[in-house]
């Protein structure tokens, strides 16, 4: 069975591209119905034209957050979305929306959380010295960065690394991650124990 998703996104759109490419290749048992963008020039629109996705840009201009977001969730709803995936989206959802889509939201984060939450996760990691990092795909709840979580992949944190080096590989472990964490999300039985998602073993 193929689940509905709609993306969300405020940059260059790179994770949406391989999960477009993950579907089309018969890897994700899902499909792409919307990308909405608070951006008039993010990535992701480009990327939704070139494979024939449906997208539209919602200017967040002079509205509060709740009703911004009740505009999203009025589009998403329309389109028949399931679940609900963010791909570099900047803008904090309002209480309401999660609980619209109440442990139907994923979200990827350049790091190891709980480690590193917030902006410039790469900076951080760096001015910490940690000797690993990486990416975490996380089920949104009402915290910043901070739901349960579905996938982490680790990257090495080089001794010559710069911010620019080390966002580079992070942002290739991210385009792995996230096709392999939603197909996971999707196809594997699993329950929520507090904030610990636990997957069914087979």
């Amino acid at each position: 069975m193929t689940t509905s998703l709609g993306v969300i996104s405020s940059g260059r759109g790179e994770n949406l591209r391989y999960i477009l490419l993950a579907e089309r290749s018969g890897y994700l048992p899902s499909q792409v119905k919307l990308v909405l963008t608070d951006q008039p020039d993010a990535g992701a629109l480009k990327i939704a034209r070139e494979f024939d996705v449906p997208s539209l840009y919602l200017d967040p201009k002079g509205l509060a957050r709740e009703d911004y977001d009740l505009q999203l969730a009025g589009h998403l709803d329309a389109a028949g979305v399931e679940l609900v995936v963010l791909t570099g989206y900047m803008r904090i959802l309002s209480p309401a929306f999660v609980r619209h889509y109440k442990d139907r939201i994923l979200n990827i984060h350049p790091a190891l959380l709980p480690s590193f939450r917030g902006m410039d996760a790469f900076q951080q990691a760096l001015d910490h010295g940690v000797k690993w990092t990486g990416t975490t795909i996380h089920i949104v709840d009402e915290e910043v960065d901070h739901g349960p979580i579905v996938w982490q992949v680790p990257v090495p944190v080089r001794d010559d690394d710069t911010h620019e080096s080390l966002k580079a590989r992070i942002q290739r472990a991210e385009h792995r991650a996230y096709p392999k964490a939603i197909k996971k999300f999707l196809e594997e039985r699993h329950k929520l124990v507090g904030r610990k998602l636990i997957f069914e073993k087979k």
